[in-house]
């Protein structure tokens, strides 16, 4: 297939680096962003191009977009990616953090893809991939701002696929299940520092145990081959579920009535 210019977030770690370089071995123009720059050595090396950028900020943003354009001269493919986590029970988070939380997960990859449309638009084509989680369609424990955070990102995904529809746009959401990055490695010391000395202690100790329990987590190599499967479809679906106990979680919780599944992942013990 015809390369893609290709504009990759949060490309310094995890999903993101293995995405830009996945988009790279296939022969596209790759950008990738993150605020640490430093870290994108192995993506130059590659023959990408590694550019710094915050999506919580606006003149970031941008300056990459005119930046891309003007050396470019068009933007095939945005991938939403750059996300953080917040771990802790819903009494126990600064409302500050979450709102902190909801820039970076849902308000940056709004501007940015509304900074892209109209380019899109022009050429009449093109795709945005936004990097989900199964944190998108479930709830769990001691992560409420973060699964808001993924489900309001879902919803917006689904308004803007129907928006795009009449100018050749593909609007495609990316659903990982349990992957091997930082953000999987940071929710144990994060889970016990907020509220495991608390009233929800207890429950906070068997999320953290859980989470360092899982040890057949996908690489982020599965997301990256996914994404790059999009770009190469003429028709791909709305949703791509991929990784460890992706599929299995969301089929337990649709098939599971609320209770059922509360008490499943509630369990202590």
């Amino acid at each position: 297939m015809a390369a893609k210019i290709c504009l990759v977030t949060g490309a310094s770690s995890g999903i993101g680096r293995a995405t830009a370089l996945e988009l790279r071995r296939a022969g596209h123009v790759v950008y990738g962003a993150a605020r640490r720059v430093q870290r994108m050595d192995d993506l130059r090396r590659a023959g990408g191009h590694a550019v710094a950028m915050d999506v919580t900020d606006e003149g970031d943003l941008d300056r990459v977009v005119r930046t891309i354009l003007d050396e470019q001269h068009r933007i095939d493919v945005l991938i939403n990616n750059a996300g953080i986590g917040l771990h802790g029970a819903i009494e126990d988070i600064p409302i500050d953090k979450a709102r902190a939380l909801f820039e970076v997960n849902l308000f940056g990859p709004a501007r940015l893809t509304q900074l892209v449309l109209p380019h899109m638009r022009a050429q009449r084509s093109g795709t945005i991939v936004n990097v989900s989680s199964i944190a998108g369609k479930i709830s769990l424990p001691l992560a409420s701002w973060y699964h808001a955070s993924k489900h309001a990102l879902e919803a917006h995904s689904d308004s803007l696929r129907q928006e795009c529809l009449p100018f050749g746009i593909k609007v495609v959401v990316v659903q990982p299940g349990i992957i091997k990055t930082e953000f999987e490695d940071e929710t144990p010391r994060e889970l016990r520092e907020v509220s495991g000395s608390g009233p929800y202690g207890r429950l906070a100790e068997a999320m953290a145990s859980r989470a360092e329990g899982t040890h057949k987590a996908s690489d982020p190599a599965v997301v990256a081959q996914t994404i790059r499967k999009v770009l190469e479809l003429r028709t791909p679906k709305p949703r791509y579920a991929v990784g460890y106990m992706a599929k299995t979680i969301l089929t337990l919780n649709r098939l599971l009535s609320d209770r059922r599944f509360d008490a499943m992942v509630t369990k202590i013990g």
